[in-house]
Formats: structure tokens, sequence, C-alpha cells
């Protein structure tokens, strides 16, 4: 199962606090979870799929694409959602997971694919951040065959924990979901990146709106 863990929207992306106020980090963290889910939503080979998220706009935009919201009441963050929907997984016989965040807007679904087909019958293939710090998917099989706990530095754990295991670890570098979204940097590769996702359509148009200028980031 792909599982996407989407915490309260309404309170997303604080580390962007500098250039964008609430309601445009907002706007942002919805536009990014929108391609992810269509990106998902656009590969015809994928397993089931689940929002883990108890966020009304993730919850209906899930439902727009026919794919099962995991209820997430308490809203413990990334690793506390997925430790439970992770739990879930186990109950219902299912043999893998796949956890991809909600903030990777340039994902591919041929990417998703790739871990797929490098997956190994018993073990876990991960995905690094652009920076090579954090973990931006992560596959198991068995779907608890370790623990996921994710942070600004998560890859090197992670790959740790999956070695440890004994059993095979691949680690892919795929472009598009190694971009995730976290600082003004950030947003700047994506105006620069070639495409047309919902999130380019709107930083680009906040950068005609001279939203970055208005907060002194001039080279943004």
């Amino acid at each position: 199962m792909i599982l996407i863990p989407v915490k309260n929207l309404s309170c997303a992306k604080q580390r962007l606090a500098a250039v964008l106020d609430q309601s445009a980090r907002t706007e942002l963290a919805q536009a990014m979870l929108h391609d992810v889910v269509a990106a998902v939503a656009g590969w015809r080979g994928r397993t089931p799929v689940a929002l883990v998220t108890s966020d009304s706009f993730a919850i209906d935009l899930g439902e727009k694409y026919a794919f099962e919201v995991i209820p997430d009441p308490a809203n413990p963050g990334e690793t506390g959602a997925i430790e439970m929907a992770t739990r879930l997984c186990v109950e219902r016989g299912i043999e893998s997971t796949l956890v991809i965040p909600a903030d990777i807007p340039l994902i591919q679904a041929g990417e998703l694919a790739q871990i797929f087909a490098h997956a190994p019958d018993q073990g876990s293939v991960l995905v690094p951040a652009a920076d090579g710090r954090g973990t931006n998917a992560a596959f198991r099989r068995p779907a608890d065959l370790f623990p996921l706990r994710f942070g600004n530095d998560s890859f090197k754990p992670h790959l740790a924990t999956a070695q440890a295991t004994g059993k095979p670890c691949q680690v892919l570098r795929l472009p598009g979901i190694a971009l995730d979204v976290d600082n003004p940097a950030d947003l700047q590769a994506l105006i620069a990146h070639s495409g047309e996702t919902h999130t380019q359509k709107l930083i680009r148009g906040w950068t005609l709106d001279n939203v970055f200028l208005a907060t002194g980031t001039e080279g943004l």
C-alpha cells in the first residue's frame, strides 16, 4: 500500500514563514498535495493508496481520487501517523508499504514504478531528498520491516536501520521525488524547473504579483 501522511495544512510549512504568511503556506501545501496525489493516480500499476490524515482538504482530495483515507485525529506528526497506518496495514495482511511525503510536487508516476521494480522480495528501497538528509520515499516489505522516524536528517538513520535487518536495501536517486519544499531556495528551484504543476503555477503567479519582493527576497 502507498501511504501519504498529511498533517493539518492550516499550519503547514512554518519554515517558510519568512517569505509567506500562513494563508499562502496553506495554499502551497494544498497545491503540493494535489500534485503528489495526481502523480500517484496517474500510475496505472499502482497498489492501493491511502492518505493518513484528518485534514478536510486532504480528505476531500482523497475522496475525489477514490483513495482510502485513514483517519488521523491525534495528528501526532508524520512519524506517529505512519506508525499507526503501518499497524493497520499489518493487521490487514498487506505485505508492503511505500511511504511518500505530501510536499514533493515534481514526483512522477514513472518514479513510483522504478521503486517497485527495484523492490526486493524482502527488504527495502529508500529515496533520499536532494540534500541527502531527508527520506522522501521508503518502501518496506514486509510492511513493518523496520520503523520509520522522519525528520530533517532521517536518511542515514533509515539506511542504517534498513541494513541492520539483514535484508537487501536499494537506494535510488530520483530527481522528482528528491525535491521537497522546506525553504525559499526550494521554491526558487521549483520556479526554475520545467513543468506546469499546480505548485509551479501557484508560485510563479506569486512572483509575478511581487509577493516575495514585499518580504525582501528579490532573488527568489
